[in-house]
């Protein structure tokens, strides 16, 4: 095997995605399925690395396979423009503030319910109550 070639672990070791991603992203057509060696093995080269890499920190920063799908222009089978991008990112951007502001609001309900309880060993649970379960 080549210096610029690399079976699936090396490929999972160099961008720290493992191997059943690497896979699962091929079975979607995220990433092209690299071809294999005489024995069946999968053999990745640097461009397989770069592109993996672009989707685990467009996953990292929250974006869905779609969009990194989209990002990459497999949809529409060109690149996208830099508008285009920045539009997508926006949006982005909007619907991780929804989530956010979604998320205090959770924060501050719980805060308040577990004030309420003594944490001592009773039946009554304010939490519980809140929550109407029955147990």
């Amino acid at each position: 095997m080549r210096a610029d070639q690399f079976p699936i672990g090396a490929l999972s070791a160099a961008t720290g995605v493992n191997i059943e991603a690497i896979r699962y992203y091929e079975k979607i057509g995220v990433m092209p399925a690299p071809p294999r060696n005489e024995g069946g093995q999968r053999i990745y080269d640097v461009n397989h690395l770069k592109r993996l890499t672009f989707i685990r920190r467009g996953r990292e920063l929250g974006f869905s396979l779609d969009q990194i799908r989209e990002l990459l222009g497999l949809v529409r089978g060109h690149g996208l423009t830099c508008a285009e991008v920045k539009t997508m990112t926006d949006a982005h951007v909007t619907d991780i503030r929804s989530k956010v502001k979604d998320l205090k609001r959770i924060e501050r309900v719980l805060t308040q319910l577990s004030a309420q309880c003594s944490g001592d060993a009773v039946p009554d649970c304010p939490i519980l109550e809140a929550l109407k379960l029955d147990v």
